[in-house]
């Protein structure tokens, strides 16, 4: 076996830190309930979704595959617009029309140009690379949208809200650059060695993870912005 199990007692103990969080937010007088919810959302959807992985990695079907990309496209447009409920809806399908335009070239360059997965529906590989890209180009999608509706709703420019919006947008991405290799060993390389690769190769391949996470978020906020600028202008136009 090359890796350590993790034991179901031996888990429960990273509870520990969680109820430590949990207790600062009742301290605080903050929402605890966001925190505990958060938390068994986790819980269960990643337990839902190993089993579902267990399946899914021993078929090998084209459609399979693409229908689960599909699905993530749509789920990761819907929670990204998360702090910004009001506008959820109709922004949707330019979250999803941004994240898409991120990250399916993205992923098309990955699969087909750097790594040459064959086939190239391997859902061992596709799927874990798709969720990495999505999750990044949904998350800095995420922090965009709301500190743009930050930077207008206290009169700055488009242009300005743009620029600070976008930059936000990719704060932890750029963060982590600085960061790799210093302060800490990003999650693929740790698992890659952890498994018994090479570390020179699990460097390769977290280059590779770095640069797509980047690429697709970076694309996808910048689709994201422009898409939304007439609906943010006509806004400003209305509240002038």
């Amino acid at each position: 076996m090359s890796y350590y199990e993790i034991s179901l007692p031996s888990l429960v103990l990273m509870l520990i830190p969680m109820i430590i969080v949990m207790g600062i937010y009742y301290k605080w007088a903050l929402k605890v309930e966001t925190i505990i919810y958060a938390t068994v959302r986790m819980v269960v959807q990643l337990l839902l979704v190993g089993y579902a992985l267990v399946v899914i990695f021993k078929q090998s079907d084209p459609y399979i595959s693409s229908a689960i990309i599909i699905v993530m496209f749509f789920v990761a447009a819907w929670i990204a617009l998360r702090p910004i409920q009001k506008y959820r809806r109709q922004y949707y399908f330019r979250a999803l029309i941004a994240i898409t335009a991120g990250g399916l070239p993205i992923l098309c360059l990955v699969v087909f140009g750097v790594i040459g997965l064959k086939p190239w529906y391997a859902p061992r590989y596709l799927i874990p690379l798709a969720g990495m890209i999505f999750a990044n180009s949904m998350n800095s999608v995420s922090l965009c949208a709301e500190r743009l509706h930050a930077e207008i709703e206290k009169g700055s420019k488009w242009e300005d809200a743009r620029g600070v919006a976008y930059q936000t947008g990719l704060i932890p991405l750029v963060n982590s650059f600085f960061a790799v290799g210093l302060v800490s060993l990003p999650g693929m390389m740790t698992g890659q060695i952890l498994a018994g690769m090479s570390p020179l190769m699990a460097v390769r391949y977290q280059i590779m993870v770095m640069c797509m996470v980047l690429g697709a978020a970076g694309i996808a906020c910048a689709v994201f912005l422009c898409l939304i600028k007439k609906s943010i202008q006509c806004d400003e136009s209305v509240r002038r």
